[in-house]
């Protein structure tokens, strides 16, 4: 069964509770995030090379030397502080209507470890390093880990009771339109009700986003050995209940053809695919379809029978285009490491596909039909893992409202 911990969250003082929270660190380039970081915006802290030459790796160690120096000094003018107490917090995001509210505690990394935490995704080695490094540096979890799991009646009630009797401490509407309240739950009987519903009541809990957050956590922990107070057992993160959550599509671009001319890979592409011309850009509306943008036209593919299974994983529209598309065609193996393929969040739109394209940075790009909760939860359970960066989940959590200190 799951295990939850409250936590003393550093955060932001309440009129700066805006200004200090920011999109999460892999979301914007470093160039966006110098554009967009105010004075006290937290990506001073989880992109920190925003304040160092511009020619300096965003991986070399004085970055994470920055971000350290710069949450000591948020909290040293105040900017910040930290919880008399440990609490829970509940974080409520409203995208265009729609609400989705969360637990935000800390998960214990030996349920990530012994799979009660489960994963969809394998994690890319260099940005696993970078998180390790930013979490040990810094001494602090500065991104939140998004959990799902399977609708519990009896924490809905928990949770809809106290944002209905207590005003949340921050409430503000970001620069992207979504709106974000948080409330502190603070008191300790409610506290230890929420731990053993998750104790009696929720088996599992599903990474939804932030593999790479919680596998940093967990080997952090191990690199710091054996510690009598287990200071870092716990990693920060925010769990929603599963029918509140809306999965967009993680689109792909490509940056070559392998040396197949235009027309001979679209004659390749109808040995599994039913291909046809596009009058404007195609956003997917059912499994096995896809979207191409090439050579400034779009195409619109339908997958044939043969080219997958009814298995979790080969039913998946990322699992096709992979063996039919990309290993097939364009001897690209493995997303994770090869260079010549990039990954665009469905948030971003089929604009960015085309901008991509046009650009002459990239040769191709694939819009998709995003994968179902569901689907993940299939997945996860039978203990497969999908190809890397199949899902897109909107709205998503701002950094900086709440961080996690592993030494304290």
């Amino acid at each position: 069964m799951a295990i939850v911990y409250p936590f003393k969250a550093v955060r932001p003082k309440v009129e700066l509770a805006k200004e200090v929270a920011s999109p999460p660190y892999d979301v914007l380039s470093s160039e966006e995030a110098r554009v967009a970081a105010n004075e006290n915006s937290f990506l001073h802290v989880t992109k920190s090379e925003i304040d160092l030459p511009a020619d300096l790796s965003m991986y070399d160690i004085s970055v994470y030397e920055k971000a350290k120096s710069t949450l000591d000094s948020f909290i040293e003018k105040g900017i910040l502080f930290q919880e008399d107490m440990p609490c829970f917090y509940i974080y409520e995001l409203v995208m265009e209507g729609r609400s989705q509210t969360g637990l935000v505690c800390c998960s214990s990394i030996d349920d990530y470890e012994n799979n009660v935490i489960k994963k969809h995704e394998y994690t890319r080695p260099e940005k696993e390093q970078d998180r390790i490094n930013h979490i040990r540096i810094t001494g602090a979890q500065t991104g939140n880990v998004f959990l799902a799991y399977k609708n519990v009646s009896n924490l809905d009630r928990i949770i809809g009771a106290w944002k209905k009797d207590h005003k949340p401490v921050y409430d503000f509407i970001a620069e992207d339109h979504i709106a974000h309240r948080v409330w502190v739950i603070n008191e300790a009987e409610t506290v230890a009700r929420i731990v053993n519903i998750f104790k009696e009541e929720v088996p599992c809990t599903y990474i939804a986003d932030g593999h790479h957050r919680a596998a940093s956590a967990a080997k952090v922990r191990h690199a710091a050995g054996t510690q009598s107070e287990k200071k870092s057992d716990g990693f920060l993160t925010t769990l929603f209940p599963s029918d509140q959550l809306k999965i967009m599509p993680y689109n792909r671009v490509v940056r070559d053809l392998n040396d197949i001319q235009v027309e001979d890979f679209i004659s390749a592409l109808q040995d599994d695919f039913q291909v046809s011309h596009a009058d404007g850009a195609v956003q997917p509306e059912a499994l096995h379809e896809f979207g191409m943008y090439l050579d400034h036209k779009w195409y619109h593919l339908t997958a044939m029978e043969g080219t997958f299974t009814d298995d979790p994983i080969g039913v998946l529209d990322v699992t096709i285009f992979s063996k039919n598309i990309l290993e097939k065609l364009l001897d690209i193996e493995d997303q994770r490491t090869d260079k010549r393929i990039d990954f665009v969040g469905g948030i971003r739109g089929l604009q960015e596909l085309v901008k991509r394209v046009d650009s002459g940075e990239m040769k191709v790009a694939f819009s998709f039909h995003p994968v179902s909760i569901d689907q993940l939860f299939d997945i996860s359970d039978s203990g497969n893992v999908m190809p890397p960066k199949s899902t897109w989940f909107e709205p998503k959590l701002r950094d900086g409202l709440l961080t996690h200190l592993i030494n304290n």
